[in-house]
């Protein structure tokens, strides 16, 4: 069954609009050796915050970007060599993914470099520091722009509703359904990427944890200050594979909750009990579990992580399957019926609110479409580099 609901909140006659969630259970046998049986809800979350289209960046924004490669990056980030390939993109069990992870498509990626975790708060800092860059959770909301996604006439709000804030995740013990996920995400302002779950918070002892509260752009101008860039779809799961054949996870098909801590996910109940069996209620340090094939961590779990790719609900079944794709680069434009007038970038590897019986999306062909406007408590990046003659 697919659903959609999507939340607005209403206050002084400012429409916000918080969510649009899709939930798809499925079951099916597993494709590891042992044939053990696994239960599926693979969900979907995609959360537009309301801020600012793409036109939002002034030439001065543009200038600042066109900068960043002058100013000497971090050179703290270590990065694996990811060979070139041949694979089969998507999901091999059709019972166990969602429409979007199908059908299944040959792909062949160039050989290239990628970080071997997740861009970490220090890592962040330093970019802040050299540049004075401000991340879009840190700007205040233009009006002019954000009216344009709400319905006609709507009046503008008292200018609190304005200040610069992001999505943040709360526990939340009493909720009545797996649908609302207004009873455990909420809009704060204050939120951002040094004060993730609120202006009270801090980054201070988590150095190595992943930055957060990072969109698209934000994303977009640290590779340019690092002589880098974001990955593509198709290189992040080619890499997130880590030269593995078919297989459900980045370290194979053993089930997440089988054998030892494997990636960083909500171990209990989604989302009002956390076990912490793996180690962690909330973000972890990157490296904490071992490494797939091709050295890379934290590729499944932990925080979702962002591509160059537009996304587009029906990319994959828009495509000849009679042929081999050569280093696609996704769909030409954002396509999202459920809101079409928020630009959608594709993320990919879960986070650590995934959990096999609400979003099992440690998945390495699970894909999420992702306003590239917003900032969340459980999303980051990391960075890949060409590999020159």
């Amino acid at each position: 069954m697919i659903c959609l609901k999507k939340y607005l909140i209403f206050s002084v006659n400012f429409i916000f609009i918080l969510s649009a969630c899709e939930n798809a259970n499925t079951s099916d046998k597993s494709e590891n050796n042992d044939n053990e049986n696994f239960q599926r809800v693979a969900c979907q979350n995609s959360i537009s915050k309301h801020v600012f289209q793409e036109t939002q960046f002034t030439q001065s924004d543009n200038l600042l970007n066109d900068l960043l490669l002058n100013v000497l990056p971090d050179s703290s980030m270590r990065m694996a060599y990811i060979p070139e390939g041949i694979y089969d993109m998507g999901s091999s069990n059709p019972n166990m993914a969602l429409k979007r992870e199908l059908p299944q498509h040959r792909v062949k990626v160039n050989a290239f470099y990628m970080d071997i975790h997740e861009v970490t708060n220090a890592q962040f800092s330093a970019f802040v520091k050299a540049t004075n860059y401000k991340t879009i959770a840190e700007r205040e909301i233009d009006w002019e722009i954000l009216q344009k996604q709400l319905p006609l006439n709507t009046a503008k709000p008292n200018s609190d509703f304005l200040q610069p804030g992001s999505m943040v995740f709360f526990a939340n013990k009493d909720i009545y359904n797996l649908i609302d996920i207004s009873q455990w995400w909420r809009w704060t302002i204050g939120a951002n990427w040094k004060h993730p779950n609120g202006p009270e918070s801090s980054i201070q002892g988590k150095a190595q944890d992943p930055v957060v509260h990072i969109c698209y752009h934000d994303a977009l101008a640290y590779a340019k200050w690092c002589g880098k860039r974001l990955p593509t779809e198709a290189e992040w799961e080619w890499a997130a594979r880590g030269g593995l054949k078919n297989k459900i996870y980045p370290w194979g098909n053993l089930s997440v909750e089988k054998g030892i801590p494997k990636c960083n996910y909500w171990t209990g109940i989604f989302p009002t009990q956390n076990t912490k069996e793996d180690g962690f209620d909330g973000v972890a340090p990157v490296m904490q579990y071992e490494p797939n094939g091709y050295g890379l961590y934290d590729m499944a779990g932990n925080v979702w992580e962002i591509c160059e790719d537009w996304y587009d609900e029906n990319y994959y079944s828009s495509l000849n399957l009679s042929e081999t794709q050569d280093n696609p680069k996704g769909p030409e434009i954002w396509n999202y019926p459920m809101e079409p007038m928020d630009p959608k970038r594709v993320i990919r590897g879960g986070s650590f609110l995934c959990n096999d019986s609400y979003c099992s999306s440690y998945r390495v062909s699970a894909r999420m479409p992702y306003s590239q406007e917003t900032g969340m408590s459980h999303t980051g990046f990391r960075c890949v580099k060409d590999i020159t003659p």
